[in-house]
């Protein structure tokens, strides 16, 4: 297949693309690599991805309408999977207006794109952070979402809603994709593990909030990678049995539907640390702080539908996940 990839130098979608590309299909990928986080990670991760000869990049923004219009019509792609977004909770506080740029208006034009290029498939990126609010594990995608705590948990609920509208007006098959707490090698130095192996490594205190009471479904990159890939090649359908007097908001009459990709086993945010000292062979020294604003103190995957569908169950355990992961930052960063 031709397969659009926007976010292609970030985490998740450098690690998609060259799954792509090894199994033989053709990707062009999308990304502006901005500097919300250091832009060199973002290049070594292109570099991973750009000798290949199915590759193509294009370097723009997605939210740079005339720019989208012309790689969808040049390009044609059969399948587009969305990953590029402005992420992170606690930095939608700060920048809230890079949140719309990039995860509403960008999206726009990702669904313009598809709706008007024969477009098959359109995967995107949603999160765990929807569910706000709700505290009845573990989450269900036929749960009710209406209770987001943070911009960017809002602007996600805002594209899946989005998506609903097209794939009914215009038939165009959708699936979002709520991703849970990712974390492994090429991760984003924003996240706690790398913040907290750097500062770890360094000698530095590592910020701990809500008293290290979180609970977490970490999900390794290679089940998040292959949960979208899984995904992907399934077409999004309708649900025959749905029924608008006790609508589901998982599926629809219209090809549209909704997964949760997470490990569906919550760890303790101190287990967690305790698994990185382990591997670092190094105590953390903590700072214990109170619960952040748009935070939330738990999160816990129901993947039966992933399962059910796609017939897929992450399973990567968090000590073989960050013990990876260690590898990988010793040997990237020469420690």
């Amino acid at each position: 297949m031709k397969v659009l990839v926007t976010g292609s130098a970030g985490f998740i979608g450098s690690q998609l693309a060259l799954r792509l590309l090894e199994r033989g299909d053709e990707v062009i990928g999308i990304d502006n690599l901005n500097d919300y986080y250091e832009v060199s990670l973002k290049e070594a991760r292109l570099a991973r991805i750009s000798s290949h000869d199915n590759f193509t990049e294009a370097r723009i923004s997605i939210e740079d309408r005339p720019a989208m219009e012309a790689v969808f019509a040049e390009h044609r792609p059969d399948r587009v999977v969305n990953l590029a977004a402005q992420a992170g909770v606690r930095y939608s506080i700060e920048n809230p207006h890079s949140y719309i740029d990039s995860n509403i208006v960008g999206f726009i034009n990702i669904l313009e794109g598809c709706r008007h290029n024969g477009v098959e498939h359109l995967v995107y990126a949603s999160s765990s952070s929807v569910y706000g609010a709700n505290t009845n594990m573990p989450f269900s995608i036929h749960n009710n979402v209406d209770h987001p705590l943070s911009l960017y948990a809002a602007s996600k609920k805002a594209n899946e809603l989005m998506a609903h509208t097209y794939s009914h007006l215009y038939d165009l098959p959708t699936t979002g994709l709520r991703f849970f707490t990712v974390y492994g090698p090429w991760g984003r130095p924003d996240m706690a593990l790398f913040l907290f192996t750097r500062k770890i490594l360094a000698s530095e205190p590592i910020d701990v909030f809500n008293y290290g009471k979180h609970r977490r479904d970490f999900t390794y990159i290679d089940d998040i990678v292959e949960g979208v890939i899984r995904t992907l090649d399934k077409i999004a359908s309708p649900n025959p049995d749905w029924n608008g007097d006790t609508p589901d908001p998982g599926t629809s009459l219209a090809p549209y539907r909704l997964y949760n990709i997470g490990n569906n086993q919550p760890v303790e945010l101190m287990h967690y640390i305790k698994v990185l000292e382990d591997c670092l062979g190094k105590k953390a020294e903590m700072s214990m702080l109170p619960l952040q604003p748009g935070d939330v103190p738990a999160t816990y995957a129901d993947v039966q539908d992933l399962v059910a569908d796609a017939g897929y169950k992450p399973e990567t355990t968090v000590e073989d996940g960050i013990a990876r992961f260690v590898e990988w930052y010793r040997n990237y960063y020469k420690i």
